[in-house]
């Protein structure tokens, strides 16, 4: 994500750049000799310039990295929980449909285009115009956290009672955070574009990823393992007990009061550049709309809602079946923690690659990598031990997770550093949102089909006992006659009443295969030609006449 605009002709004369990085964008875009005709949207590649190292950038652009960094942090908490760990606790309270409804909390982040312009337009010239909505929307989150710590997890057990009903107002609850999550992204992904200067904007999609994977990691991995007490009991108890460390309402309550003190903390200590250059909402949708009737917008906009179709199954469902299989989740815990360190360090790596080979053509690369990590992970399924998992089989686990996490990675950061060097900085949150949203919900609405596609295809019939146990080894009634056992509430209806569950058929295998064949074909027929196309593009193609 090399953002540098170069500068043409520049006369020996000149006046030097102020370090400041919205300053400095525009006197670069000031300049009579600055043009965006001829220089392409494609970073680094040969002759490009050598990406810094962290420690080579102006200390200003590392400051603002590092709170770029924390930003996104924050948001990563609740979107840890909201898209990691809460579908894995569901699990064994509903069926792959009824999760693939919880599924529907996580659509503000694919519909953050529709009131984008607003936060882009409506700001306070006192505060600044980013953290007008930075401060407000985080002190929201963090009480919304602390509300929900008081009783999230009963609500959550709850939530698969009387057929899955529950699971609605569960949702709405995780809707509403997201949504909040979602918009605070709008302002930092604007915020970002101007705070780093623009010759090392390729730090701010590594901002990102090193930000929202550490969130994630803290909320998904840590958060599964000390929630655990089989993992608890295992590695940090003498004594056992029949609790984790950590409990959902616990965590949502000190990340809640976290959020409010960081938010206090930027008030006070973080000033924004004083701007009073302000646009109506009504501007702003019209530039977003100007934008989208560009030819090339809407090429990429398709190319990324059916970019994700070709890993959506492996994404969404793999570690699901693993745990239906018997996988426990302190292994699956063990299995993420081991991946963080791959995720943080090919996050910072994956850019520099943006610069040296070009962003979209290292996308590319990773999407075939991540075809390729989604028939792995179906073998590793299939395989799953008839005894139990091994350490031989864990092993493997471990390294299809991480080669996994390694192509998914390159891609986001990839995509992220293409975004940022197109997108124009007058409209910096609305153009990011933009290109954000569409690249979201290319993830988020199969989603939802591939969920319910899961259970469609699957065939599980309950069989009875052949011998009648003993009541007092029953834990629900006797079953005596054979019924379909897909759903989870099913299943342990059958389980409780001494049946056995069999799956003959399993939705998973063939929902995955589909969804490699569609990658397969839309990759190389539509997706990789007009995206390397896109690449060649000078910056001028990406702008409307009047932004």
């Amino acid at each position: 994500m090399n953002g540098s605009f170069r500068e043409r002709g520049k006369p020996s004369n000149s006046l030097e750049i102020p370090e400041d990085s919205a300053t400095q964008t525009a006197h670069l875009m000031g300049r009579e000799s600055f043009t965006l005709d001829d220089e392409p949207a494609r970073t680094g590649g040969k002759g490009g310039e050598v990406s810094k190292g962290f420690f080579e950038l102006p200390r200003q652009d590392r400051r603002n990295f590092l709170l770029l960094v924390l930003l996104y942090f924050l948001q990563g908490i609740p979107m840890g929980l909201a898209g990691g760990s809460i579908p894995f606790l569901l699990k064994s309270h509903m069926s792959y449909g009824q999760i693939g409804v919880y599924s529907l909390a996580s659509y503000p982040y694919s519909l953050k285009l529709l009131w984008s312009p607003i936060v882009d337009a409506v700001w306070s010239p006192r505060l600044g115009r980013r953290k007008s909505w930075i401060l407000p929307i985080q002190a929201l989150s963090g009480l919304g956290m602390i509300y929900l710590g008081w009783g999230a997890q009963k609500m959550m057990e709850d939530a698969g009672e009387n057929g899955g009903a529950g699971v609605w107002t569960f949702t709405g609850w995780w809707f509403a955070l997201v949504f909040m999550c979602a918009t605070q992204d709008i302002a930092v992904d604007g915020w970002a574009i101007t705070l780093i200067s623009p010759s090392n904007l390729s730090y701010a999609s590594t901002a990102q990823t090193v930000g929202l994977t550490a969130g994630n990691f803290l909320s998904y991995t840590v958060f599964l393992a000390l929630s655990s007490p089989d993992f608890a009991n295992r590695y940090f108890r003498a004594v056992p007990s029949n609790v984790g460390i950590f409990t959902l309402d616990s965590y949502l309550t000190f990340w809640g009061w976290a959020y409010l003190a960081v938010t206090a903390g930027l008030a006070i200590l973080k000033r924004e550049e004083r701007t009073k250059e302000k646009d109506s909402i009504l501007d702003v949708y019209k530039v977003m709309g100007g934008i989208l009737k560009l030819r090339n917008i809407q090429i990429f906009i398709v190319i990324h809602l059916i970019a994700k179709i070709g890993f959506q199954a492996n994404d969404a469902v793999t570690n699901l079946k693993l745990l239906d299989k018997g996988f426990s989740k302190e292994d699956l815990a063990l299995t993420v923690l081991i991946d963080f360190p791959f995720e943080i360090g090919l996050g910072y790596y994956a850019g520099k690659w943006s610069e040296q080979y070009t962003a979209i053509r290292v996308w590319c690369w990773a999407f075939v990598g991540r075809l390729i990590a989604a028939v792995f992970a179906q073998l590793v399924v299939m395989a799953f031990p008839a005894g139990g998992t091994t350490t031989g089989y864990l092993m493997v686990v471990i390294v299809e997770h991480v080669f996994s996490t390694f192509m998914s990675t390159i891609m986001f950061v990839a995509i992220s550093a293409f975004h940022a060097k197109i997108a124009d900085p007058a409209i910096g949150g609305t153009y990011m949102t933009l290109l954000a949203t569409v690249s979201n919900l290319g993830g988020t609405f199969p989603r939802f089909f591939i969920l319910k596609f899961v259970d469609a295809f699957t065939v599980a019939t309950c069989t009875p006992p052949s011998i009648s146990p003993a009541k007092d080894l029953l834990k629900g009634d006797l079953i005596t006659q054979p019924f379909s056992c897909v759903l989870e509430a099913e299943k342990h209806r059958c389980l409780a009443g001494g049946g056995t569950c069999d799956i003959q058929h399993d939705g998973y295998y063939y929902v995955n295969v589909l969804c490699v064949i569609i990658g397969v074909i839309t990759f190389w027929s539509f997706i990789r030609p007009q995206a390397m196309k896109l690449q060649q593009l000078p910056l001028r193609a990406w702008r409307i006449s009047d932004s």
